[in-house]
C-alpha cells in the first residue's frame, strides 16, 4: 500500500474520488497529507473533514518543508495548477493526470478547460486522459496509464470535460494501484 501526499489547487473532486475508493477498498493507498497552493481551496476543507492533515503552501520549497515530516512513497498532483519542484529524493515519485491523450493537447497553457476547448475546435472524436510522472517540463514524464473516451456525441467543451473527468475517476486510482504493484522504477527504466 502506497503512502501518498495529495497536492491540489481547487475543489478537491479528485480527493473525493480517492477517499471513496480508499473507503471501498479499491485504492491501495493511504493519504498522509493534503497541501494546496491556494489557501481558500475547497479541497483543504474536504481534507480536514476526511481527517487528513491539510496545509496551505504557496511555493515548492514551503510544500517540501511540510512533506519532510511525512514518510511518503508518492506525491499525487490532483488539479494542482502550478509547476511543482519536488525534493531530490522524490523526483521520480510525482504523478499527475492530464485531461488529454498525451502527446496531444499538452504542454504549457494546456490545462483544464483549455484542453477541452482545443479538442472541440480541432473536431476530435476521441479524447481521454493520461496519468504520467511529472518532471520539470509540463506533461513530459513517463506515461503510467491512458484511457480513451468517445466524445463524438459531445457538442461542447463542458460535455467533453464531463466525459473525460468520468474516465479520470477510474484511471487515476487504477494508475496508483499499478504503481503499487510494479513500482515507479519500472516506468522510469523503460522510457
Amino acid at each position: 500500500m502506497l503512502k501518498i501526499a495529495v497536492l491540489l489547487s481547487g475543489s478537491g473532486r479528485t480527493l473525493d474520488n480517492f477517499q471513496q475508493r480508499i473507503q471501498a477498498g479499491r485504492l491501495n493507498a493511504e493519504i498522509q497529507v493534503v497541501i494546496s497552493n491556494v489557501g481558500s481551496a475547497l479541497g483543504l476543507d474536504k481534507a480536514r473533514r476526511y481527517g487528513y492533515p491539510a496545509f496551505h503552501a504557496i511555493s515548492s520549497a514551503a510544500t517540501n518543508a511540510i512533506l519532510a515530516d511525512y514518510e511518503l512513497d508518492l506525491i499525487v498532483l490532483a488539479g494542482y495548477l502550478k509547476l511543482y519542484q519536488p525534493p531530490e529524493a522524490m523526483k521520480q515519485r510525482v504523478i499527475n493526470i492530464h485531461p488529454s491523450l498525451i502527446p496531444a493537447f499538452c504542454g504549457p497553457g494546456f490545462y483544464g478547460h483549455h484542453v477541452h476547448e482545443a479538442v472541440l475546435a480541432r473536431g476530435c472524436t476521441v479524447s481521454g486522459c493520461t496519468v504520467h510522472f511529472a518532471d520539470e517540463i509540463y506533461d513530459n514524464g513517463p506515461i503510467v496509464l491512458q484511457r480513451c473516451v468517445d466524445i463524438s456525441g459531445c457538442g461542447t467543451a463542458d460535455a467533453i470535460a464531463d466525459a473525460v473527468f468520468a474516465a479520470e475517476c477510474e484511471a487515476y486510482p487504477d494508475a496508483i494501484n499499478v504503481l503499487d504493484e510494479r513500482g515507479a522504477e519500472y516506468f522510469w527504466t523503460k522510457s
